[in-house]
């Protein structure tokens, strides 16, 4: 009888517990929406950043944002270069290829080419902190006109790889036309 009433007493304390317990309070956060989110034509990201002065907070903000569009950039290009080298062949598609992701990478990594700010929202905090949200933009479109254009600035290429590079960038630019 003991041995039933302790084990009663335990099920009835974990059921107690687990109906307890819960995923807390859901919080929704400045530019969490649709709108914000990377689509066919716009790569977005937003970045939130939180220190005890205003400016270092908005630096963190934009260091996220700016280093998750250069992610989304970095696969994009990856898909394309992938796609391209699958239906092209020779010997200047690889070098082609793999100049194209450097500039991709060198863009990114200093300025990303129509970069929009769409959204910014500053809070101070009840501890004194400022919480900052800022969200980004790059139409993909323009962002491969841009990579066109440094393709054909870059001396760095053979004139066969630069033919390569423009190819993948006007193919990519025709897709994102017939998404419009």
């Amino acid at each position: 009888m003991k041995l039933f009433s302790t084990s009663i007493l335990s099920m009835v304390l974990l059921l107690a517990t687990s109906c307890s317990l819960s995923n807390g309070t859901k919080v929704k956060e400045p530019f969490s929406g649709k709108k914000y989110t990377s689509n066919a034509r716009y790569f977005r990201a937003v970045g939130k950043g939180v220190s005890s002065r205003d400016n270092v907070a908005e630096s963190k903000a934009e260091i996220e944002a700016h280093k998750d569009l250069a992610q989304q950039v970095s696969t994009t290009i990856k898909v394309v270069t992938d796609a391209y080298a699958q239906d092209v062949q020779g010997e200047h598609v690889d070098q082609a290829v793999e100049r194209f992701e450097t500039l991709a990478r060198e863009i990114t990594n200093t300025s990303i080419g129509d970069l929009r700010q769409i959204g910014n929202v500053k809070y101070q905090l009840k501890d004194g902190n400022y919480s900052v949200y800022l969200a980004y933009e790059i139409k993909k479109k323009a962002m491969f006109k841009f990579l066109k254009m440094k393709a054909k600035a870059d001396s760095k290429i053979s004139s066969m790889a630069r033919t390569q590079i423009i190819n993948m960038c006007d193919k990519e630019i025709e897709r994102l036309d017939s998404l419009e």
